[in-house]
């Protein structure tokens, strides 16, 4: 489990396929702390590492994952968000984040804010997931959302996200990685029963 509330930026440095599966190789300051078998939120996706050294680590992407996410999209020099899971011990800066990707959404409008920035999301999911002022995970960011319609909403960045993400990296078009609030989709479920 995670918290949106991301680490530190790592680095693509190769990206190899294997069969169905992509092997990749990041490089950041957190890798020497890293275990095998540890899993690392990475642009909100959940990965095992399956090796690490001092200054990098390595995961694997299964078919599903690259369905489901922006990582079919990454590419060598890429900068993506980075955070460990959360210790028992830990405090809930942000909210639950599962790494478990729901959607891809797409960058529509950047304008900034004198300080601020204010992104638009468009996306393609059952919108009942997203509520006003409620909770969402994008590229691994724990953020709140405004302005929802049944297919896009908009997020209000702080300089210090935009300085320590990869937000600062976005343009319109940009796929990023959705995940709903757990909560929400909890309760879309019961009621559905």
């Amino acid at each position: 489990m995670f918290t949106g509330i991301v680490e530190a930026l790592g680095k693509v440095e190769e990206i190899k396929r294997v069969g169905e599966n992509i092997d990749l190789r990041i490089s950041s300051k957190i890798s020497h702390t890293l275990e095998v078998n540890q899993s690392l939120n990475h642009d909100g996706v959940c990965l095992t590492i399956t090796d690490f050294d001092k200054n990098q680590h390595w995961v694997t992407a299964v078919k599903e994952t690259l369905d489901k996410s922006s990582l079919k999209h990454f590419q060598v020099g890429q900068l993506v968000n980075l955070e460990r899971a959360m210790p028992s011990s830990g405090r809930f800066d942000g909210h639950i984040v599962q790494g478990h990707v729901d959607t891809i959404g797409n960058v529509v409008d950047i304008s900034e804010q004198d300080g601020s920035w204010l992104y638009t999301f468009s996306f393609d999911y059952p919108s009942a997931l997203i509520v006003e002022k409620g909770s969402i995970c994008i590229n691994g960011v724990s953020l709140t959302c405004f302005d929802v319609t049944d297919k896009s909403f908009r997020v209000a960045i702080i300089p210090h996200t935009h300085e320590k993400t990869n937000f600062n990296k976005f343009l319109k078009g940009t796929p990023v990685n959705l995940e709903f609030d757990i909560i929400g989709k909890y309760i879309s479920r019961l009621i559905k029963k």
